[in-house]
């Protein structure tokens, strides 16, 4: 009989997004994942594999917490605009007081793993598209308000403020100056006009 789990799932994993987040998927080792998870090495490869389905795991998690509250941002304003507008502004407070080199877990992965661990580049895609779903929503709304044209091609919007954050993730990770990422923020937002 396989003796019970003496942990809560969703807590070490919350820990284990914190390890991947800070040192990456290379830098961080067995030994960083059980003194920050809080179990015994064997319990970590009981509960999830190994290292590789233990980080597929931590960028679900991810997806379930971090990126549900931005989207949550952009379904907090009824005006489009003013919720896009707050989603770049909460990034942007999350780039300033993140600590250095953080990023985006999502951003992270994409350049570290994203061309060498095809199930990395899917769960990375998962997110992308998950974000560009919920900018285009937004931009939805946002033209059916009468705050768009309505001869704008929303997906290509989306795809473009998708692609925007992400650029915005990457800058972050070596600029952390709030005017000069707010000045990005401005440039990006001139494309609703």
């Amino acid at each position: 009989m396989a003796r019970p789990r003496e942990f809560d799932l969703d807590e070490v994993l919350d820990r284990a997004v914190e390890t991947f987040w800070s040192k990456g998927y290379e830098a961080t080792s067995i030994r960083d994942l059980v003194d920050s998870m809080g179990i015994h090495r064997a319990s970590l490869y009981v509960a999830f594999g190994d290292k590789q389905r233990l980080f597929l795991s931590v960028l679900d998690r991810y997806r379930q917490i971090v990126v549900r509250k931005l989207l949550d941002i952009l379904d907090s304003c009824p005006s489009g605009r003013a919720a896009i507008r707050q989603f770049f502004a909460t990034v942007v407070e999350h780039v300033v007081t993140g600590g250095p080199l953080r990023g985006c877990l999502i951003t992270n992965s994409a350049v570290e793993r994203g061309l060498s661990d095809p199930a990395t580049a899917k769960k990375v895609s998962l997110c992308l598209t998950q974000i560009e779903d919920g900018f285009y929503a937004t931009l939805l709304r946002a033209q059916r308000g009468g705050e768009l044209d309505q001869r704008r091609d929303l997906r290509a919007l989306a795809r473009y403020l998708t692609s925007s954050l992400q650029g915005l993730l990457v800058i972050g990770k070596i600029q952390t100056d709030r005017a000069a990422l707010e000045d990005v923020v401005e440039v990006t937002l001139r494309a609703l006009d």
